[in-house]
């Protein structure tokens, strides 16, 4: 896919809504000075308000191909970076028969050896990628300094080959659900984002423009109640995308209204903890109104 760049922030804001994600002003003008700056974009905020989301959506508008890194605890350079495939060294060694250990060296520490992983898979790509850090708040302070030094320099040195130094500029995007503080070194590395739950008229915006059949005043009514349900002090309260998949389950049901029935026939959509749900049945549910009795 061509490499697509965006010349202002309007203009990357339109390319985002015509790949299925509208941004708001700071989020546009983020997107497009990761594209023109060539810096990192760290996104913060509450899970599921639309980071990795972000992310995807600047590779679709953009036309470059998306590597994902998946943050969890423990994770180590090996794992990020690179590491060799120890198990067909051995068989190459194996093989080798009568050859000399020289021979066999040079030969099993070739790149034919070499187990790329996201961060080396951006580095080397020959065409321009999203690298996407998802969740770096999972690793510790060590990992972030190694991250912190390929983001200054863009290339990675292997001992056995050498230096690998990006032949293109990748639009790096790293997210954090805040749930550690990120040392004040990687922010000042990034351009930074805070991103929070949508208001009521944004959030029928973005359901609108994924489930556009939903009428007008049954989309404000779904967002109403969720917005009621966020407010409660839940594990989890519903994300962006629940909410679309709630619209979703509704049209197919062709529910009119938000009544109690409905609700509570469909909460599992949003709410995901046994101990949220029984909150939120009698903090949210109790609230609406009945269905109407049919006509008889």
């Amino acid at each position: 896919m061509a490499d697509s760049s965006h010349e202002s922030v309007q203009e990357a804001k339109r390319a985002l809504a015509e790949v299925g994600y509208l941004a708001d002003e700071p989020a546009a003008l983020v997107s497009f000075l990761a594209q023109n700056l060539g810096k990192p974009v760290l996104v913060e905020g509450p899970a599921g308000v639309g980071k990795t989301e972000l992310a995807k959506a600047l590779s679709r508008a953009t036309g470059r191909e998306l590597v994902r890194l998946q943050c969890y605890e423990g994770l180590d350079e090996a794992k990020a970076m690179y590491e060799w495939n120890y198990r067909k060294q051995l068989l190459r060694i194996q093989a080798g028969g009568e050859a000399g250990w020289e021979d066999v060296q040079e030969d099993i520490f070739s790149s034919d050896f070499l187990l790329r992983r996201p961060l080396m898979q951006a580095i080397a790509s020959p065409e321009p990628v999203v690298l996407l850090i998802d969740e770096i708040d999972k690793t510790d302070q060590e990992f972030e300094a190694m991250l912190l030094e390929l983001l200054s320099d863009f290339q990675i040195t292997i001992p056995e080959l050498g230096q690998v130094a990006a032949t293109t500029m990748p639009i790096v995007v790293l997210t954090s659900n805040d749930s550690r503080e990120l040392t004040e070194a990687l922010k000042r590395r990034c351009l930074y984002l805070w991103l929070d739950y949508p208001g009521i008229e944004r959030e029928m915006e973005i359901v609108r423009l994924h489930v556009p059949e939903l009428s007008e005043a049954l989309t404000r009514r779904l967002v109403e109640v969720i917005e009621m349900v966020r407010e409660l002090d839940l594990k989890k309260p519903p994300s962006i995308a629940e909410s679309i998949d709630w619209a979703r389950t509704l049209l197919l049901m062709g529910a009119e209204d938000v009544d109690r029935e409905t609700f509570t026939r469909t909460m599992s959509i949003i709410v995901k903890h046994r101990t949220d749900i029984d909150l939120v049945a009698e903090r949210v549910g109790m609230k609406l109104p009945e269905a109407p009795s049919p006509a008889g």
